[in-house]
């Protein structure tokens, strides 16, 4: 990590833990309950620099056929959601960056598209609860430096990396989380010619920028104090997450796929970091993952940190050999 941004992390924690209280955050959220949590600590929540809607998450996306879109080059990240009787989409990470959460519906199906960056974590959940459909909005919080997302309807706080709720009347309410994954624009063209790509947002953003150069590359994440990994692992070090196993990437690669645990996890080059060169595009290639079951079928799972991994999954198991 720079010596900068090491030095703002530190300053920010500082000021965080300052206000690790929710009787300060009452004011710009009136109508959340902090009565009802499953935060133990307080302090494990931080500011993480934009207000409340600070990043604007997307409604009612607006699409382009892919087979029109020049604007994304071939090896720029997308996450794809393929719904059986529905046209593919791609939610282009060059988009997604900036917004984090994307509300659609595919299919009749009600889904939130979203993605940390700090935590590299990118899934698709069904926006349907035993409450309705909720929207999803980002609250500019971040727990163990994963995104802090809030639903409107109740204004209750969710943690991106296990749809779950954690804070607000929804508390211990969790989202299923469907079946999609990054994988590069040119890997999604070829495989669906007709499918569907997200239109740039009418958002005054640089899209295709890296605002986060440098990051995947970093010793330690931003805001950040939690242990390390075990196993010798490197905290920015990419995993597949599949329930609360984790595969390092550098294994999957280095094996040319794995097949454990009843599923078959893939990798194939060609994608993209985002979270390296200053411009997506040029990213070095950490490849694309795919994970299916026994009949073929795609397996829900996150290609996130290492870091983020043992921080919501403690003990969680890692298929290290």
């Amino acid at each position: 990590m720079p010596r900068f941004l090491a030095l703002l992390t530190s300053l920010m924690l500082i000021a965080s833990l300052a206000h690790a209280d929710p009787r300060s955050w009452r004011v710009e959220w009136p109508e959340t309950n902090f009565d009802k949590t499953a935060v133990r600590d307080w302090s494990e929540i931080l500011s993480g620099g934009p207000p409340k809607d600070g990043i604007p998450a997307i409604t009612g996306p607006k699409y382009r056929k892919a087979s029109s879109e020049r604007r994304i080059a071939g090896t720029e990240p997308v996450i794809t959601l393929e719904i059986p009787g529905t046209q593919a989409r791609a939610y282009p990470i060059r988009y997604l960056t900036w917004h984090e959460i994307v509300n659609d519906t595919v299919g009749g199906v009600p889904v939130a598209v979203t993605f940390c960056p700090l935590c590299n974590s990118g899934m698709t959940f069904d926006r349907r609860t035993a409450r309705g459909v909720l929207t999803f909005g980002v609250s500019g919080k971040l727990r163990h430096s994963d995104m802090v997302m809030y639903d409107r309807e109740t204004q209750s706080w969710w943690q991106q990396a296990i749809g779950e709720a954690i804070v607000g009347d929804l508390t211990g309410t969790k989202l299923k989380q469907m079946p999609s994954w990054m994988e590069s624009w040119d890997q999604f063209r070829a495989r669906n010619p007709d499918g569907l790509v997200m239109e740039e947002p009418e958002y005054n953003r640089s899209y295709g920028r890296n605002p986060y150069q440098g990051y995947d590359t970093s010793a330690r994440p931003f805001l950040y104090n939690g242990e390390d990994p075990p196993h010798g692992i490197p905290p920015l070090e990419r995993v597949v997450r599949v329930g609360d196993r984790a595969w390092p990437l550098t294994r999957v690669r280095a094996e040319g796929g794995v097949t454990q645990a009843g599923v078959s996890i893939s990798w194939e080059a060609g994608q993209a970091s985002a979270l390296d060169h200053g411009t997506i595009a040029k990213g070095r290639d950490v490849g694309t993952v795919r994970v299916r079951d026994g009949q073929g079928r795609d397996v829900p799972h996150d290609v996130m940190f290492a870091f983020a991994f043992h921080a919501f999954w403690p003990k969680g198991v890692w298929m290290v050999r």
